[in-house]
């Protein structure tokens, strides 16, 4: 028999998922990310620490990302623009999925590979028109994967890292945000 290994390991996935519908207070976590503004519309945004299992966690390192607008908005381009983290992240979290899924699957993937695409308006974050909403419009996400399975099977992967995916649901349902100032 043919060993699959997609590098993901599910077996800690699923001993996690036992362990924590006895203990559901320790399945809350919070992320956090701070952000600096620089300069123009220029910020830079770290993460590091979380809370989860009960207790305060770490990664391994410090995460920095740079976001900024394009010159074609009169900015300097220091970075991608916020919004398009909302992509990275969509794009990151459904290909993770499908890795994780095709791993408990018995799946091997080759490649898998995600484009994702968000039509924007800016005409309402510009205030030009207060009709038009400042966020996208829709997104599109196209995946091609190299697997051993059928396309049946390969659509099914994806499906399933939809219904799972935390950032597609963070897009696609409404989550409460509070805004308040120190």
């Amino acid at each position: 028999m043919t060993t699959i290994d997609n590098g993901v390991n599910v077996q800690a996935l699923l001993d996690a998922r036992e362990a924590l519908k006895g203990a559901p207070e320790a399945a809350q976590f919070t992320w956090r990310a701070s952000s600096k503004w620089q300069n123009g519309v220029h910020s830079t945004t770290r993460v590091q620490h979380f809370f989860g299992l009960g207790q305060e966690q770490s990664h391994k390192s410090e995460a920095v990302f740079t976001a900024d607008h394009p010159e074609v908005f009169a900015a300097e381009d220091n970075g991608i623009t916020p919004i398009e983290y909302l992509l990275v992240g969509l794009a990151s979290c459904l290909t993770a999925g499908v890795a994780s899924v095709a791993q408990n699957r018995g799946i091997q993937l080759r490649s898998v590979e995600s484009t994702v695409e968000g039509h924007h308006d800016i005409r309402g974050i510009l205030g030009a028109d207060s009709d038009v909403r400042n966020g996208f419009n829709d997104i599109k996400v196209t995946f091609t994967i190299d697997a051993d399975a059928s396309q049946e099977d390969i659509e099914a992967l994806v499906a399933q890292s939809q219904k799972r995916s935390a950032v597609f649901d963070a897009l696609t349902n409404p989550t409460n945000v509070s805004v308040e100032v120190a």
